[in-house]
């Protein structure tokens, strides 16, 4: 894929700002816009009636993870579908909503919509590059309202790095095992008259841990990640401003086609040669302006324009016309999961038997000339908008507010003209065919327009803390279908439109200094897709528990309660069902109750050493509560039946000892087996698992520190998934060293 316009003005763009004599050091100063956080910060979530977490810097340096997955498990609550191994396009849940590519959950950056098109396309094929943030917050239960248009779960912001407050710049090298390495580097700071800047790049690289039959091509990844932000913020002017360009490109030989069971256990990290050549290509841009203006002490009025544009390729195969007798007809075509399904079941399909379908896979078998799809699923998407902000902190007689108020305009767009190449299977090789005809296997625009707005109240009085707040959303979805070919000769359309309040009340009692008792209810909401008569996603939420802190310990018990009157499921590639990609289903009612439980303590006496102590664990039901008819998405469900990929129990333990030269770390995460079918038959199961990573640090000086990770300490060899074709694994244990550079 080729570098755009806005690559090319991040390289240039960061040339001349590498020399740190542009700029002075000095001490005043200068946050960040404060919109960019959710939250405001660990203290202020403290006070917050609900639940809300943030994972800052300090804590996210202790395994300096690369993979989101493994940082969004620290938090309760949150829900993962491994796929990959590495997190690149990771499938997040929140409170038991769905996993699938993250498409239930508002993703933000720096409090702007960061999925290709979270309106009309919500699944997050770009995500992203987790190794580059600053932190990570997650809120849930009433003040989710804010962060729309998914308020079931609620919301995911990943905080970018920050303008340093003075001319600093760090560097962070580590290489691992199966040629792995990545760099992460910034450099920026203030200047005496309010201008600042900061370039950062970050750049990741891997052969992957699996091995492809037959085929010398890797199963790994090249990720380069560019940012530029320039800031001015006079120390004494109302007014702030920054400018954000952030680029990012991806290439990696990832894949939908999984193992069958028995193939699984002789050789988890093994994939088909049918898979050898499956590859993902892929470019981000991001332009986000704000400005803040400061009316008086308590009034901040802001602007926010962002436009996110993201182009994909996936090249994978999707399918086998196992007679190769037409491949014009769909009737005829089966898609992988349905042959790995059937051999882990025993069944023959379409006049082969078992082994003859798994000589397919093991590449023993020819097949017919034509008979093998490999997919080019190009896409182009944009988000773009403008929203503004209101944020007034004052007092009413004896209580005091802290008001917020937001609008948003949006549109956003996902453009798919896609074709399908024939391939045969010949000698253990695939061979091509057919190139096929461009948009012959998906030529369509879908889009939506968006209008969002919301008010939020927080009001302090004596010892309670009360949270009022509406959200309002209005959006137009339509799609337009066109014939095969690049001429585009229109075929169909179809449209949506949703109009939504969503009320939501929050409260909160100190009982002393330490102990809150807190509780909130809130109507949450998923936006429909453009299928007409498929009602949106809607739930009544429910959250009750306690806070407690002083200096030594912090702990925090939440019990939730998702109503939904209707459970929405959409179709997708990934979710390697037999339906027709983008119709929606309704689900009919559901519920989804748990507990989210965090203690995190100091176990050391000592003034010379600590000895940091954190469990999470989650306790999550969710099933459906009514009967339905055998659908191409949910399949035949039964009042009772489980909501896929949900785990009932997953915990994480860590455990430490630091001191000002060393620190060594170990963390254990559980999940629990999970069923990815509602029917949950015994090959409907992923395995629970048990994971071990350790982490060792040593300060070598004060800007110097050397570090050590072993992930997956024990090699755990787990199905963690088994979508989209089949069962996958757990990255296999993998051992980094690196070197922060403070300068």
């Amino acid at each position: 894929m080729k570098s755009s316009t806005l690559h090319a003005l991040v390289v240039a763009v960061t040339i001349p700002f590498i020399t740190p004599s542009l700029l002075a050091q000095r001490d005043n100063q200068f946050p960040f816009i404060e919109e960019i956080l959710i939250t405001g910060g660990t203290e202020k979530i403290n006070r917050l009636p609900g639940s809300a977490h943030y994972i800052d810097s300090e804590q996210l340096a202790v395994f300096a993870y690369s993979d989101v997955q493994r940082i969004a498990r620290e938090i309760p609550g949150v829900s993962i579908q491994v796929e990959d191994g590495y997190g690149l396009r990771p499938n997040i849940s929140i409170r038991g909503v769905t996993t699938e590519r993250s498409s239930r959950i508002t993703l933000l950056e720096d409090n702007v919509l960061i999925a290709p098109a979270p309106y009309a396309a919500p699944s997050a094929y770009y995500f992203p590059t987790a190794g580059r943030f600053a932190g990570f917050e997650v809120v849930k239960g009433p003040a989710a309202i804010t962060q729309g248009p998914l308020t079931i779960g609620g919301a995911l912001n990943m905080i970018s790095t920050p303008i340093p407050q003075r001319s600093q710049g760090n560097l962070l090298v580590e290489g691992g095992e199966d040629a792995t390495y990545r760099l992460h580097a910034t450099y920026g700071g203030y200047n005496q008259a309010g201008f600042g800047f900061l370039v950062e790049t970050h750049q990741w690289r891997s052969d992957g841990f699996q091995n492809i039959d037959r085929s010398y091509t890797d199963t790994g990844l090249n990720v380069e990640d560019y940012t530029i932000k320039l800031a001015w913020a006079p120390v004494y002017s109302r007014h702030k401003g920054e400018l954000k360009l952030q680029y990012a490109q991806q290439d990696s030989n990832q894949s939908y086609l999984g193992l069958t069971d028995a193939d699984f256990v002789a050789n988890a990290d093994r994939r088909y040669g049918l898979s050898d050549l499956d590859n993902i290509s892929t470019a981000h841009e991001q332009v986000i302006l704000r400005y803040e203006y400061s009316a008086t002490q308590d009034l901040t009025l802001n602007a926010t324009a962002y436009n996110n544009e993201h182009a994909r390729n996936w090249f994978k195969t999707e399918g086998i016309d196992l007679d190769g007798s037409d491949r014009a007809d769909s009737l005829s075509r089966t898609g992988w999961a349905s042959i790995i399904n059937d051999i882990n079941l025993g069944n023959g399909r379409d006049g082969f038997a078992t082994d003859q379908l798994q000589a397919i896979l093991d590449g023993n078998l020819d097949t017919a000339p034509g008979s093998i799809d490999v997919r080019a699923n190009s896409r182009d998407y944009f988000s773009r908008g403008i929203q503004f902000g209101l944020n007034w902190q004052g007092g009413i007689g004896s209580s005091s507010h802290s008001l917020q108020a937001g609008v948003r305009v949006h549109r956003d767009e996902e453009d798919r003209l896609q074709y399908d190449s024939s391939f045969q299977q010949l000698n253990g090789e695939l061979v091509l065919n057919d190139v096929g005809v461009l948009g012959a296997a998906g030529n369509r625009v879908q889009n939506a327009d968006a209008l969002a707005i919301h008010v939020y109240d927080q009001i302090e009085w004596s010892n309670w803390l009360l949270t009022l707040g509406v959200r309002y959303e209005d959006i137009e979805l339509s799609r337009a279908r066109y014939n095969g070919g690049a001429d585009r000769l229109f075929r169909d359309g179809r449209n949506n439109d949703v109009q939504v309040w969503l009320p939501g009340f929050g409260v909160s009692y100190s009982l002393n200094e330490n102990l809150v008792i807190l509780g909130g209810v809130h109507k949450g909401f998923t936006a429909p897709t453009n299928s007409p008569g498929v009602a949106e996603e809607e739930a009544l939420n429910y959250e009750f528990g306690f806070r407690y802190q002083d200096n030594r310990i912090n702990a925090e018990a939440i019990w939730f309660l998702s109503d939904y009157e209707n459970l929405l499921g959409v179709c997708t590639a990934s979710s390697g069902t037999d339906c027709d990609i983008g119709d929606a289903f309704n689900g009919d009612a559901a519920t989804v109750s748990g507990l989210e439980f965090l203690l995190s303590t100091d176990f050391s006496q000592s003034s010379n050493y600590s000895v940091p102590f954190m469990l999470t664990y989650t306790w999550i039901n969710g099933e459906f509560d009514t009967n339905i008819a055998d659908t191409a998405f949910f399949g035949d469900v039964s009042a009772g039946d489980p909501i896929p990929y949900i785990p009932e129990h997953q915990y994480r333990v860590s455990l430490g000892v630091e001191t000002l030269q060393w620190g060594v770390s170990l963390s254990a995460n559980y999940v629990d087996e999970v069923c990815v079918r509602a029917s949950c038959q015994s090959t409907e199961k992923t395995d629970d698992t048990l994971t071990l990573d350790l982490s060792v640090n040593v300060q070598l000086s004060d800007n110097i520190n050397v570090f050590g990770r072993i992930e997956n300490l024990t090699d755990q060899e787990d199905i963690l998934g088994r979508h989209p074709y089949g069962a996958r694994p757990n990255k296999v244990r993998t051992v980094a060293v690196g070197v922060r550079v403070r300068f």
